[in-house]
Order: C-alpha cells, then sequence, then structure tokens
C-alpha cells in the first residue's frame, strides 16, 4: 500500500516537496524527537531485559531487538530518500511482534509501532497493522503475566482501539480543514477574479461615458457647425461657423488630452460651480440663461464632475437635435443635496420609443443616467414632441466639512 504523503513529522513517511525554511525547520525537529524517542525507549526497554534474565536467555531477544533497530533504520533512510518502503513496515511490525511477545518489556514501544503503522499504511491494511501491533502487546504482556491477569491482556487493546478512534479523529479533522481551506482559496480566486471583471467593466462604462461626453460630443458639435458653413459657403455666415468649429475642436482636443491625463475639464475646476456649469452648457449652446436658487456652496469632487458631464451631454444634445430657441440651466441648492434642470424650447422626442446605443450615437441618456445614479441620486427626462424637453437631476451632495487644523484656529 502506498504511505502518506502528508504527515511528514513522523520518520515513517515518503519524502516531501521543499517547504519554507522555517516550516521544514519544525518537521525535521519532529522527525529528530520521534527519532529519538523510539531509540530510548528500544535501548531502555534492552537494559531492563538485560539485566533480568540470563545471558542465554538474552542472545534471542537482543537479536531481535537489533533486527527492529536494524529495520526501523532502514525504513527511516528510505524514507528521507522518498523511496518505498511499505513493505519494510510489513517486516518490520511481524519481527517486532515477535520480539514484544518473546519479551513484554518491550511492550512500551507498542505507541511508537501504532503510530508508525498507521502513518505507514491506508485503509484496511492500516488497522490490521496497528490491530497487530496492539495484539502482540496483549499477548506478550499477558504472558508475563502468566496467562492469568486480564487485564494484562485487554489493556493493550482497548488503548490501541481508543488510539485508533483518536487518530481517525485526528485524521478526519485535518481532512476537513484542508477540504475547507481548499475551497476558501477557490472561493477567494473566483472572488479576487470576479472583482477584476466587475472592475474592468466599470472603468470601461466609465472611460466610455467620459468620451461620449467629452470627445464625442465635440466632435458632432464640431461637424454639425463645418456642415452648417459648408451649406452657406461663401455667405458672411460661414466664416463665423467656422469660426466656431475651430473654437469648439481646440476645446475638446483640451479635454481630451484632460482626459488621458485623468484631469478635469479645463477653466471648470477652479470657477464656482453656477459659472462651471453655465461655461460648460455655452460651449454647446451659447446662449444659455442660468437661473441659481438657494445659497451657493461648495460641493464634493465627484459631484461636480458629474453635473458637469451631465450639463455636457445635455447642451450637445440640444444643439444636435432640439433645434430650440430658448435653453435654461437651472441649479439649485437644497439643504443636503443639489438639484440640475436643463430645459430647452425644442423639438421634443418620446423618451420611451428612443433608440437603444448603437455606433450611430444614443448613449448620452444612458451616460447621464449612470453618472446620477451612482452617486445615489435621481435622475429624469420629461419630453413631448413638439414641446420642448427636460433634463432633471438631483444628487446628494453634503457640505464638505473644513480642515481639523483650520477649526483648532478659529476656536483660538
Amino acid at each position: 500500500m502506498p504511505a502518506k504523503p502528508e504527515l511528514p513529522a513522523l520518520p515513517a513517511g515518503p519524502a516531501l516537496p521543499a517547504l519554507p525554511g522555517a516550516v521544514q525547520g519544525r518537521f525535521e525537529v519532529i522527525q529528530t524527537a520521534v527519532h529519538v524517542g523510539f531509540a530510548v525507549l528500544l535501548v531502555a526497554s534492552a537494559v531492563r531485559y538485560a539485566m533480568r534474565h540470563s545471558v542465554e536467555d538474552n542472545v534471542l531477544v537482543l537479536g531481535l531487538a537489533g533486527a527492529v533497530c536494524a529495520l526501523y533504520a532502514v525504513i527511516a533512510v528510505l524514507a528521507r530518500q522518498g523511496r518505498p518502503w511499505a513493505v519494510w513496515m510489513l517486516v518490520f511490525v511481524a519481527v517486532w511482534a515477535v520480539l514484544v511477545i518473546a519479551a513484554p518489556s518491550f511492550a512500551w514501544c507498542s505507541f511508537a509501532i501504532f503510530f508508525l503503522c498507521r502513518t505507514a499504511f491506508t485503509g484496511a491494511v492500516g488497522y490490521v497493522a496497528a490491530g497487530a501491533t496492539a495484539a502482540a502487546t496483549a499477548a506478550g504482556l499477558f504472558r508475563l503475566s502468566g496467562w492469568t491477569d486480564l487485564a494484562m491482556l485487554l489493556g493493550p487493546l482497548a488503548v490501541g482501539i481508543m488510539l485508533t478512534l483518536i487518530y481517525d479523529r485526528l485524521e478526519h479533522d485535518a481532512a476537513e480543514q484542508r477540504r475547507l481551506h481548499a475551497e476558501v482559496s477557490l472561493a477567494q480566486g473566483q472572488l479576487a477574479a470576479s472583482e477584476r471583471r466587475a472592475g474592468t467593466i466599470a472603468e470601461r462604462e466609465r472611460v466610455s461615458r467620459e468620451i461620449h461626453d467629452t470627445v464625442t460630443q465635440g466632435l458632432a458639435s464640431s461637424l454639425l457647425l463645418l456642415e452648417a458653413a459648408d451649406r452657406s459657403w461663401p455667405g458672411p455666415g460661414s466664416r463665423q461657423e467656422l469660426n466656431q468649429a475651430t473654437e469648439l475642436l481646440r476645446r475638446n482636443l483640451s479635454e481630451t488630452r484632460s482626459l488621458v491625463h485623468e484631469l478635469a475639464s479645463p477653466k471648470l475646476d477652479t470657477s464656482p460651480l453656477p459659472e462651471a456649469l453655465h461655461l460648460a452648457a455655452s460651449q454647446y449652446v451659447p446662449h444659455t440663461r442660468l437661473l441659481v436658487t438657494g445659497e451657493p456652496r461648495p460641493v464634493p469632487a465627484e459631484v461636480r464632475h458629474t453635473l458637469l458631464r451631465v450639463v455636457q451631454s445635455a447642451a450637445a444634445n440640444i444643439q444636435q437635435h432640439a433645434g430650440a430657441a430658448t435653453t435654461t440651466l437651472t441649479l439649485g441648492f437644497l439643504p443636503d443635496s443639489v438639484t440640475l434642470d436643463i430645459f430647452d424650447d425644442g423639438n421634443g422626442f418620446d423618451p420611451s420609443a428612443a433608440a437603444p446605443p448603437s455606433d450611430a450615437g444614443g448613449y448620452g441618456l444612458r451616460a447621464m443616467r449612470q453618472r446620477v445614479e451612482q452617486l445615489g441620486g435621481v435622475f429624469s427626462v420629461e419630453s413631448t414632441p413638439g414641446e420642448g424637453t427636460i433634463v432633471a437631476a438631483q444628487v446628494p451632495a453634503v457640505q464638505p466639512e473644513p480642515p481639523l487644523q483650520r477649526i483648532t484656529r478659529a476656536d483660538a
């Protein structure tokens, strides 16, 4: 039967793969302790027997003891080299059984022999080898009592049964721990892979929204202006439309560079929020009106960024599709949130019939909704064909707390 490779602490186990230095050192200490313990028990038993019996009686017993010692050394060497040693273990148990029956003084070695048997063999063979060890010990002690003391007979058998139950329980617990560890490792790996996939998807969505709200919208607006200039060329209005397209392309290039370097829109982060939103809308709809309700205050950076992108996307849609004469941007500051409404009196549309995202467009409304809802806000679109459109958003925005050192100076 094959030996169990998972118990390197005992000398009878086969060689294992290389382990970390500290762990390997502990295993070597345990192996050395087992070797020394068995040697001490064997020598003590041999000395005890030699002191109590004549020289004639000692020859056979000491010869068997020497054979047991030699077999143990062979098993230890083979195990350390990773070579098969199960057959040697069977011979070892047989010789030791004869020794302990002939000289019960060696019964103390039974404990080490029992664990060696359970380490060497699996399944039924392990139980048989351990049972033979207990039976030989019981027979030797029972013979020592003159075949009269039942305690000498039943004691080793009872101890063997208890050790078997304990060893089985330890093996079961160890196997269960290995199984649970494998399941946890597998679950951790799956969770890590899932998180990586989710992070990749979220990043793709974020980059998609950024590109749509900056590069795509700017290029589409510039294209419309260039097409209008081409239709009116060489009329007086064509030069103005060409200049507007050129300026918009310059801004779009700046936005693209900022996106590449993970920077916000230029000129939109340093100015107050109402002015930044008005400037963002005016890039696409120059005559946008701005209304502010409530007391303006600073908002978290992620809220500011989301509102800017919503305004840019909505204004680009108005320029491209609405044909509006009037566009109004309303910014409201509530105690714990900020509201944003973009109204135009243009063509309007049916929101329920809006085309799904495709190569031709359709990402704007979805991107705006995702931005707002990711911050725990509410996004809505109200529109009717021929009656204009209202894009509305409300985002939680708690007033940022001032730095601690500033409070300390104020208190002082």
